[in-house]
């Protein structure tokens, strides 16, 4: 029999149908690699009886000639997603013990269609960070290396535990969000598939909130094909989030081996970055010749205000987060610190529960907010927002069906190596990502080759609105051109 943990999630799907393994097997064999694999940290929370438990009910269900989409599939979940009596955090210490008396949306839909919870998985303390180093559960490791060197090095951010998972075989898929890459920019760094969708097209009831006109949830998988299947559970209207979007839910893997022929790919030269490594810029030429060689039109492209798009991304998600973590006072849940009166034990409670990166992000959002700087920064930035925004629909309007892009501007760097005294360094990781969220635009990111270290290497495509399908059509055939990429193990 084939390593269960090497299985793509369709070969599991696939496997479990014709009883060639059980869901007890399959589990068990992802909690064993899960045990053999906690140096990498991507598990924050392991539920092994929760998991057989489920994985139980999935066999009598198959045996009975019942079940759902992803029945006896075992999956992580980043540790922003609430579920019902199990710890969530969101990988800060403010958070403490606190267990969810409710389950989010997008995790009972994956439970509703048959999904094993394995536990929550590692990511930047409240999804701020792009390298998973601002956990309060420490660092998780990528299981990739670069080649002669036993370095650690970070698996993106901030859903780097299930980047990282589903790398190292630790699960079959996991739930992930993206606020300003989050899904993308870790699916790069660890030779993943990760799709943002559009926004609203995932409820973000249950997610504990970092900027809530950019979050978005989404999945982390092994494959174009893994991710459209995810989704397709993951996706659909929820009346409990007034941002989800009542459209009815396509078939997303049927999009997978569709031709491209006759689609227009647009290529932005504002994405020519001064100074960008040549192989990034092979990297994007290989991934637009394979598309060409598949039947697409390549056209050059303009988004103008793509320079702008960092700095105002910097100011919408901190105001944004300012308000949503004001929530966090030790009044009502989580890490009390005591004090004289409730101003201090407020005060006392944010400043030891909060992170470093956490409590800049909250005095930036505050600052940017406050009385006589509103309108020069946070109304500026949401002006500009809108500017980004139409640079994408002139494109689309003018016939252009997908853009491509870099994912990322380098291959995974080492833990420590960018998480000094200068932030501003590691927030011109989100360069190429940011955009899609400014805009609520779907986005995917794809593996496609690998640096002159052998770490893999990431494209980039963003989609018109609620076209997901495009993208997963696009980004299988990047995925057969440049084939598979596996870690070796190590660990």
């Amino acid at each position: 029999m084939t390593d269960l943990t090497s299985l793509t999630l369709a070969e599991a799907r696939d496997g479990l149908a014709t009883k060639s393994f059980t869901a007890i097997e399959l589990t068990d064999a992802h909690l064993a690699a899960i045990e053999r694999a906690r140096v990498l940290n991507a598990y924050v929370q392991e539920t092994p009886e929760r998991a057989r438990a489920m994985a139980r009910e999935a066999d009598a269900r198959i045996a009975a000639g019942a079940g759902g989409p992803l029945n006896g599939i075992p999956l992580g979940v980043k540790d922003l997603f609430a579920t019902e009596g199990t710890r969530t955090t969101a990988c800060s210490q403010i958070l403490d013990d606190f267990k969810p008396p409710y389950e989010s949306t997008v995790t009972s839909r994956l439970w509703r269609d048959g999904a094993v919870m394995l536990g929550k998985l590692n990511n930047d303390e409240f999804a701020m960070g792009s390298s998973n180093e601002t956990s309060h559960f420490g660092p998780v490791l990528n299981p990739w290396r670069r080649q002669g060197s036993d370095a650690k090095l970070v698996p993106g951010g901030s859903s780097g535990g299930s980047a990282s998972a589903v790398a190292a075989g630790l699960c079959l898929g996991a739930t992930a969000t993206d606020t300003g890459g989050s899904i993308r920019q870790p699916a790069a760094f660890t030779g993943t598939v990760g799709i943002k969708p559009t926004y609203g097209r995932c409820s973000r009831w249950g997610i504990v909130a970092f900027a809530s006109s950019l979050d978005q949830a989404g999945p982390i998988a092994r494959t174009v094909r893994d991710t459209a299947i995810l989704l397709r559970s993951m996706a659909g209207h929820d009346p409990k989030d007034t941002t989800s979007v009542d459209r009815d839910v396509p078939d997303y893997e049927a999009a997978v081996g569709k031709s491209v022929k006759g689609m227009k790919i647009g290529l932005p030269r504002e994405y020519r970055l001064e100074g960008m490594p040549a192989e990034i810029e092979r990297l994007w030429t290989q991934g637009a010749e394979w598309l060409k060689a598949a039947g697409a039109e390549l056209v050059e492209v303009s988004l103008p205000h793509t320079k702008y798009a960092l700095p105002a991304y910097y100011i919408v998600a901190p105001a944004e987060a300012s308000s949503n973590l004001a929530r966090y006072d030790g009044v009502r849940y989580g890490a009390r610190a005591e004090g004289r009166n409730i101003v201090e034990m407020y005060e006392n409670t944010r400043a030891k529960g909060f992170g470093a990166e956490v409590r800049r992000r909250i005095m930036i959002g505050t600052y940017v907010l406050s009385a006589g700087y509103y309108d020069a920064y946070y109304l500026r930035a949401q002006k500009v927002r809108t500017l980004i925004k139409k640079d994408f629909e002139d494109c689309y309007a003018a016939g252009v069906d997908a853009i491509l892009t870099p994912a990322t501007p380098t291959a995974a760097f080492g833990i420590g190596e960018k998480a000094g005294s200068d932030p501003i360094e590691m927030y011109l990781n989100d360069v190429f990502t940011v955009t899609a969220n400014m805009a609520g635009l779907p986005g995917i990111a794809v593996p496609a080759g690998r640096d002159a270290h052998g770490l893999p290497l990431g494209l980039q495509l963003i989609g018109r609105p609620f076209d997901e399908e495009t993208l997963l059509s696009l980004g299988e055939i990047v995925e057969q051109a440049a084939g598979h990429f596996t870690p070796e193990v190590w660990w």
